[in-house]
């Protein structure tokens, strides 16, 4: 679990067998959930239209939320511009790759003077392509839906499935590893409601369910080529910054290399 990573790169252009892919199913069935509930749906996606036509959501999604400004509008606090901001605050990601026109600016890249460059450098279509590209030459798309008898918000049992349904998606997240799969969300149709539309249509989601999450996945090369714009995110908060002793007053102590 310690070792567990997001895979921000392609993948081996071979299908993921038919073998990992029923291990990654009975990882998830073995979550917890209330009453044994067992909340989660999951549909298996190999085939190459189907496949096509989420990277072409995603990559248009990616280019109008960057041209828009409303990506880094909304995540802006979690960007962090070096070692020493990371070591402080040990949470967010690190930009630490750009394209070469960006780097002399990197802290106002996401500026509205940076937007203004990037947009005339065309870095919004650029991204926008290269995520496109990425799950394009994803052999496997899983999706992650809820069944609505359980998940029904603004009641316990929708806080109860999503639980369940966290727990179901972090165990396939933790075996991939083990079999050489490397597993990325697919986010950016999320951000846009017409473009998630789109992909519950494209999977013919019926009314009771709900489409929850998409992942890629595949199985992993020996070198892992850096996107456009990258970034690092292992650092992970110190025990006294997220840890209590006995009631909230009381900060977590620190051992020496527990951040490690």
């Amino acid at each position: 679990m310690l070792a567990r990573r997001t895979t921000n790169g392609p993948f081996l252009p071979g299908p993921v067998s038919r073998e990992h892919q029923e291990t990654l199913m009975r990882v998830a069935q073995a979550a917890p959930s209330h009453f044994n509930s067992q909340p989660w749906r999951f549909v298996l996606i190999e085939n190459p239209h189907t496949i096509g036509e989420v990277a072409r959501i995603a990559g248009e999604s990616m280019t109008e939320l960057i041209e828009a400004g409303v990506f880094f509008e909304r995540y802006r606090r979690y960007f962090r511009f070096s070692t020493a901001e990371m070591e402080e605050r040990r949470d967010g990601i690190h930009i630490d790759h750009l394209p070469g026109p960006l780097k002399p600016f990197t802290r106002q890249v996401f500026s509205d003077a940076g937007l203004k460059v990037m947009r005339q450098l065309g870095v919004p279509k650029k991204l926008g392509e290269d995520n496109r590209k990425l799950v394009q030459g994803s052999p496997l798309l899983l999706a992650a839906l809820l069944d609505k008898g359980e998940y029904r918000p603004g009641e316990l049992s929708g806080f109860y499935s999503i639980f369940g349904l966290g727990a179901a998606i972090e165990n396939i997240w933790n075996a991939v590893g083990s079999l050489g799969i490397g597993i990325q969300f697919v986010s950016t149709p999320m951000e846009i409601p017409r473009q998630w539309a789109a992909v519950q249509g494209l999977l013919h989601v019926p009314e009771d369910l709900e489409l929850m999450a998409v992942y890629r996945l595949g199985y992993l090369p020996p070198e892992q080529p850096r996107p456009t714009i990258d970034w690092s995110s292992r650092h992970r908060k110190r025990l006294s910054q997220y840890v209590f002793r006995e009631t909230c007053d009381v900060p977590e102590t620190d051992l020496p290399g527990s951040e490690k």
